[in-house]
């Protein structure tokens, strides 16, 4: 039976694994509207209801220009941090059928597939995107992030280690590396990167989310929540500290799962 650390991170580390499709469109040239002007740290930082009101307004705007691909991509992107990862899918398919051989489409219709749990084609898709003569960090990170779904542990830090060649210190891809070792039920590997993930500037809020989840399960809550608010505005603060509590007392639940069958195995 897998450890109860590894279930609780499988439900989440995905969507905090390729939460770098965020920052990957923040060099995106946008043209229409002041959110699509607004960078990805900005995004990072947004709470709960502003993600939602952002996504129904910027909506709009791409409904008026469904295959302008700066505002198409941000919309996917707002889309799946509001939570609806099959309409980010399809915002970012009808891209890709109109940009086919666009890597950075090609990425992000990888990353949309393997929020939707089609961890094959997203691979496919991925890899299509990459480039061997001019390697893209990103999108060995993606690449790791999905092999890490898929069970492919060695071969996803492989990805990890080498996008950390190509961009030294990244936060993104030590934390999602951390993330790896949180898959694999090894907490206290999992925090060190975590942490040198944290210190690194250009670390944003799901970094520190991730080092929060990881402190929290190893029992030290309250380290854990003054992790998982620092610098960050209230209500983005408050949605990090709902978000790791219902992480951690889903942790328990499955702790007094793994105690039951532990009690049933002996009689």
């Amino acid at each position: 039976m897998p450890g109860a650390a590894t279930r609780l991170a499988s439900t989440a580390a995905l969507m905090l694994a390729l939460a770098i499709g965020v920052s990957g469109c923040g060099t995106d040239r946008m043209t229409t509207g002041s959110i699509a002007r607004m960078p990805s740290s900005s995004l990072a930082a947004m709470s709960t209801t502003q993600v939602h009101d952002a996504s129904v307004t910027f909506g709009r705007t791409y409904a008026r220009n469904p295959n302008d691909k700066a505002i198409a991509m941000r919309y996917a992107t707002l889309l799946q941090m509001d939570g609806d990862a099959s309409q980010s899918l399809a915002v970012v398919r009808k891209l890709a059928i109109a940009y086919p051989k666009d890597r950075e489409v090609l990425s992000a219709y990888g990353k949309a597939l393997a929020a939707n749990g089609q961890f094959e084609p997203a691979l496919d898709a991925v890899r299509r995107a990459q480039t061997p003569e001019y390697p893209d960090w990103r999108l060995m990170s993606a690449e790791g992030a999905i092999l890490d779904q898929l069970g492919q542990k060695d071969e996803a830090r492989q990805r990890y280690r080498k996008a950390l060649e190509l961009k030294p210190n990244e936060p993104s891809v030590l934390s999602n590396l951390g993330m790896s070792y949180l898959l694999d039920g090894d907490l206290r590997t999992a925090e060190i990167y975590m942490r040198d993930a944290a210190k690194q500037a250009g670390a944003d809020s799901r970094v520190r989310q991730n080092l929060a989840l990881v402190v929290g399960l190893q029992g030290r809550f309250a380290e854990a929540e003054k992790i998982a608010v620092q610098e960050l505005p209230a209500a983005q603060a408050e949605a990090n500290i709902a978000y790791l509590r219902a992480m951690l007392s889903q942790q328990n639940a499955w702790n007094q799962i793994k105690a039951q069958d532990k009690k049933k195995a002996t009689n």
